[in-house]
């Protein structure tokens, strides 16, 4: 398969999933507690996330998979299952449903999230909202799209412009700690921040130029990797929390426009909410 023959079956597993989450919003018939109280599962991410493989068993079956609800909880586990998969020649990484929690309450704020890397290197990105039937998509050197029209990061060029977007991780007393500390920090420089409860909506947004930026602590390759393609197809920066340039092994994220990227660096690194401090 080539980059576009990806795109078109990643768009299709997207939908496919994403009608099926359209439809269960709410009506979850099962929760299952992961790593703790915040961090949560239901069988319809179980169900997405099968859906998808199967249709790469058939469409791909010499490709490699990384799914979320085949990986253990937890930080660890999760680092290191994108360390022993990240020079597949051709590796999904899929996230079935990004805001699980807001799926489990019937708030309508959960996608599908799918990035395709060749050994390491982000070649496709997609994203499906499927209560706005709104599909971002990005390959490498093309661009980033939705629903088709080429999108743009926006042109704030100051913090005191920005809206910025944030989550609050589900490790209460470390990563959520610390995300609040730069949150504190950000209030009074800029102009106000949003969390729709899903990483990867987020980044979506960054791209489309409905946010400024994003950053937040401790997630995942599958709650990145599509997006950060998005965002830089879009014209704007991925980076960690210190500055390195986005990798599938980062975990504090910062995406934004470019234009305010190291002024939001500046302010996470004074505030020691980097995610970094204690290591």
């Amino acid at each position: 398969m080539n980059s576009l023959q990806i795109e078109e079956q990643a768009i299709l597993a997207a939908r496919e999933a994403g009608a099926l989450i359209r439809q269960k919003c709410g009506r979850a018939a099962q929760t299952i507690v992961k790593s703790n109280d915040y961090d949560l599962v239901t069988e319809v991410d179980k169900a997405c996330e099968e859906l998808i493989r199967r249709r790469l068993a058939e469409q791909a079956p010499t490709h490699h998979i990384l799914g979320e609800e085949g990986v253990a909880p937890g930080s660890a586990a999760s680092a290191q299952a994108v360390e022993e998969s990240r020079d597949a020649e051709v590796l999904w990484i899929i996230d079935p449903i990004d805001g699980t929690t807001n799926f489990i309450h019937g708030f309508p704020n959960s996608v599908v999230s799918i990035g395709v890397a060749q050994r390491g290197e982000l070649l496709v990105g997609v994203i499906y909202d499927p209560f706005r039937d709104e599909m971002f998509t990005a390959r490498r050197g093309e661009g980033a799209f939705l629903n088709g029209e080429r999108l743009s990061v926006s042109k704030e060029a100051t913090l005191q412009e920005s809206v910025l977007a944030t989550g609050f991780p589900v490790d209460t007393k470390g990563a959520r700690a610390i995300n609040m500390r730069g949150m504190q920090a950000l209030a009074p420089t800029v102009r106000n921040f949003r969390a729709l409860g899903t990483a990867a909506l987020h980044l979506a947004y960054v791209a489309a130029g409905r946010l400024t930026g994003f950053w937040e602590m401790d997630l995942n390759a599958w709650d990145l990797s599509a997006g950060s393609l998005l965002i830089q197809e879009a014209g704007g920066r991925v980076t960690d929390t210190r500055g390195v340039e986005y990798h599938l092994g980062v975990r504090h994220i910062a995406a934004t426009n470019g234009l305010v990227h190291d002024d939001l660096l500046r302010v996470l690194v004074e505030s020691r909410a980097t995610g970094y401090e204690a290591e």
